[in-house]
């Protein structure tokens, strides 16, 4: 590949990232998730098996006000519950509710189904390659579910 090519794949990145997301929006909208955006998304693999909104803002790279609308949209969307936390009466812990679980369970599959499409227009050892070349990429300094200046 010469230069051009080269600098031409942040754009090439962005671009299946955002084809990759849609396209699970769009599955998750006829599933009966109408409204989930990326953020949500992220967020739910933030909270994991349950967090606070100060483990929420910190995984996410934002601050805890951020992270407190993030979860209540979360909440008000029935995909996450505030619950007493065991180790502090004081504190809530945001845990994914059934709903939660299950569009966690159809967004994987959509991303799987993208990724066969892939697969089927350029071949597996592309697929394969890419995922080892961006597997060993440098991840920089934030962790995998920061989008703290992400619009």
């Amino acid at each position: 590949m010469d230069s051009a090519d080269d600098v031409a794949m942040p754009f090439l990145l962005m671009s299946a990232f955002r084809g990759l997301v849609d396209a699970v929006h769009a599955d998750l909208d006829a599933a009966g998730y109408p409204g989930v955006r990326a953020t949500h998304g992220f967020a739910m693999q933030a909270i994991g098996d349950g967090c606070t909104s100060v483990d929420l803002g910190a995984r996410l790279g934002v601050s805890k006000q951020a992270a407190t609308k993030t979860a209540q949209a979360l909440e008000t969307m029935g995909l996450v519950s505030r619950v007493q936390s065991p180790r502090d009466r004081r504190e809530r812990v945001l845990v994914p509710t059934s709903r939660g679980r299950e569009m966690l369970r159809l967004s994987a599959g959509s991303f799987r189904r993208q990724l066969r499409d892939w697969r089927a227009r350029v071949g597996d050892a592309q697929v394969d390659a890419t995922l080892v070349t961006l597997a060993h990429a440098p991840a920089g300094r934030r962790g995998p579910t920061d989008l703290s200046d992400w619009g």
